[in-house]
């Protein structure tokens, strides 16, 4: 049986994280919790502990956070989890079946968000299969150990670090798809205009695919945000 590390990148989380900790300890006792703290300036790490997670830190970034989150873990599956996105309720019996398949590699959950917009709820639905285009951190990032090892874990990108770890590991293995749904917080979406963000969003992964470096586009969106 698969062991399960939870790892969460967290910056300056401190409204959620121990909602997020608490939420992931209730579906399963056993998995361990671990979130990668990236200097953050509030209650993030003394809540994170207070709610069971064994705290780490790490370079800001959530690659580097991530990187950190794995090198201190011990389960042979790691689930890399957003602190703004919750699993579902039936997410590690799902997980335990998926990957008792030796074949298993990596996967990925469906997407949906915790608001009731049409434009979200389409835009979520695409993102039900595995492309190029259509999976990123949010959707919870879950991959053996001994893969995410072999491809050298997360690059240490401003952003687009999760494409590039779902471009990695797809040439190796299918990107399996969990038949349930995280959901994840809107507020950014909620912040910008969905369309409008959603059109940003997929602006600067054009980009991102015609060879415009990670440091140019994360610049570039921090200046438009």
């Amino acid at each position: 049986m698969s062991t399960f590390s939870v790892i969460i990148p967290a910056l300056n989380e401190a409204a959620g994280i121990a909602a997020c900790v608490a939420a992931v300890r209730a579906l399963d006792a056993t998995a361990e919790l671990i979130v990668a703290d990236g200097g953050s300036a509030d209650d993030t790490v003394a809540l994170a502990e207070a709610a069971g997670a064994t705290v780490v830190a790490a370079p800001r970034g959530r690659g580097p956070q991530c990187n950190a989150g794995a090198a201190a873990s011990s389960g042979e599956v790691l689930i890399f989890l957003h602190a703004d996105t919750a699993l579902p309720r039936d997410a590690f019996p799902l997980l335990r079946a998926l990957f008792a398949d030796p074949t298993t590699q990596v996967a990925k959950f469906r997407l949906s968000f915790d608001v009731d917009d049409p434009v979200l709820a389409v835009a979520a639905h695409l993102m039900w299969v595995d492309t190029r285009l259509t999976s990123y951190g949010d959707q919870g990032i879950v991959i053996r150990r001994a893969l995410f090892a072999a491809l050298g874990g997360f690059p240490a990108w401003p952003l687009f670090e999760d494409v590039r770890l779902f471009e990695l590991a797809r040439a190796r293995a299918e990107v399996r798809v969990v038949p349930a749904e995280v959901t994840t917080s809107a507020r950014r979406f909620q912040a910008h205009g969905a369309l409008p963000q959603l059109l940003m969003d997929f602006g600067l992964w054009l980009e991102y695919v015609a060879g415009v470096a990670p440091d140019t586009l994360a610049t570039r969106y921090r200046h438009i945000r």
